[in-house]
């Protein structure tokens, strides 16, 4: 599948099919999760790759709203990044997560992110200190999300080129829209 292909596919996946995910394709997604890149070269990017039904039900009430659809996910990767190696380990972990994301289309599998930074798992506690204490993170390790991986249970229909909403690109300064992105007028 080309890479426009998938992007214009890949949509949040929150129902999955109760098959367990192939090992060749958890090797796949955490071959594309290693090769994404990072400032300067020096990959703070961890995972934790999330099979046991037990964790699985567990981390799907990691927040107050929003990761309850993990319980039927066959597979979870946690993606953290080492905030002692690098101060830009939320982008790097993020481009990691969107790799992991478009490979997972590539494989026929669905998939949903879960924001885990900056989010609460009650009023006392927030989800990634809830996720830290379950899956035995060591504090210099921060949470970025976890993405819910799958077969669908659910299909969703592809963005198309009439939804891109250009107006959002602007050209050399804010607020300079080119009319058409094929020529050179603006």
């Amino acid at each position: 599948m080309a890479i426009e292909e998938i992007l214009y596919q890949r949509r949040s996946i929150r129902k999955y099919q109760q098959v367990p995910v192939e090992i060749e394709k958890i090797q796949k997604l955490m071959t594309a999760a290693l090769l994404a890149p990072s400032g300067r070269g020096i990959d703070p990017q961890r995972f934790i790759v999330v099979n046991d039904s037990g964790l699985l039900n567990k981390l799907a009430q990691a927040r107050e709203h929003g990761s309850s659809f993990l319980n039927g996910a066959p597979l979870v990767i946690v993606i953290l990044g080492d905030s002692c190696l690098s101060d830009t380990w939320t982008e790097d972990a993020a481009i990691a997560a969107t790799f992991i994301q478009l490979t997972a289309e590539s494989l026929g599998l669905g998939s949903c992110w879960v924001q885990v930074r900056n989010r609460s798992h009650n009023e006392s506690i927030t989800t990634e200190d809830y996720v830290s204490s379950l899956l035995k993170i060591p504090k210099n390790m921060k949470v970025e999300c976890m993405i819910g991986i799958g077969y669908p249970a659910e299909q969703k229909i592809g963005k198309t080129e009439k939804e891109l909403t250009y107006n959002r690109v602007f050209w050399n300064e804010y607020g300079v829209i080119q009319k058409d992105l094929r020529t050179d007028e603006v």
